[in-house]
């Protein structure tokens, strides 16, 4: 295994569902927050600004951006990344699926709102890891993690940011988001310093606080695949999209479209 990786991160990765790994992304920093200001400078099609009006701050988020921001395809190819999700995942391969951006500049007190990533997605498998790292020190807008969640009998139901509407029809398939604090759910969250990444799987419900600090809270996440990940189709238009993939349910992803990253 890395070096960065102890048994006890994978045991617990595979019993929680998340864990902290330190240092990750701590040689490409720099190189990551270059690749944020030009993302923001020039955003792609999926760029997001996540307050309604009125409410102070700024929540910006955006995906799907590596092959044309070379900093941030620096640091999936080069980091020890691709290698640590094949630790935690026990996959004998890792593969890209995408990259994604949130800032949240000082004063937004809007947090992240609890859900889970998989249901956006149109993959499925239980070898699957987003790597959440921030470019700053993290203390109070921080990642919210709720341990377990990813073995819960029933996905929650995916909703839209801003509308705050669901994201596909409700039927039974789903569970309404529920209220992690209220309902006394082992939140797992940690002081972290540029670099450092949560690990988490695709099934873990999460969330973040608002960032009412006087400092910027600038995230990079990575979404990563390993063996048994597959397509499935959804009752509904997936985040993100990828038009015109022309993938069936069952397939592996496409490699053309998600490379593989690492080979054991």
């Amino acid at each position: 295994m890395h070096d960065l990786v102890t048994q006890a991160d994978i045991d617990a990765f595979q019993r929680d569902g998340v864990v902290l790994i330190k240092g990750l992304f701590r040689d490409h920093v720099d190189g990551l927050r270059r690749g944020i200001e030009r993302n923001m400078a020039e955003p792609g099609p999926y760029a997001a600004e996540n307050l309604k009006a009125g409410e102070g701050g700024r929540f910006f988020d955006d995906y799907c951006n590596w092959t044309r921001i070379p900093e941030f395809e620096q640091a999936i190819r080069h980091s020890p990344a691709a290698e640590v999700a094949a630790d935690l995942m026990q996959s004998r391969q890792v593969q890209m699926f995408h990259d994604h951006v949130l800032v949240k500049e000082p004063g937004t007190s809007k947090p992240t709102p609890w859900h889970q990533d998989g249901p956006y997605y149109f993959v499925e498998g239980k070898q699957t890891v987003s790597f959440w790292s921030p470019l700053d020190p993290v203390r109070e807008a921080s990642l919210r993690c709720v341990a377990g969640s990813h073995a819960w009998p029933k996905p929650v139901l995916p909703t839209r940011w801003l509308a705050e509407t669901s994201f596909y029809p409700e039927d039974d398939a789903y569970m309404p988001v529920p209220d992690p604090d209220a309902e006394g759910m082992d939140i797992r969250e940690w002081e972290m310093e540029p670099g450092d990444a949560v690990a988490f799987n695709y099934g873990i419900l999460h969330g973040a606080r608002g960032n009412t600090t006087q400092s910027r809270r600038r995230a990079f996440s990575l979404r990563l695949v390993g063996d048994d990940a597959r397509y499935v189709e959804r009752p509904g238009r997936t985040s993100p999209p990828y038009p015109g993939h022309d993938m069936s349910p069952g397939q592996v992803l496409r490699e053309d479209w998600f490379p593989i990253l690492y080979r054991r």
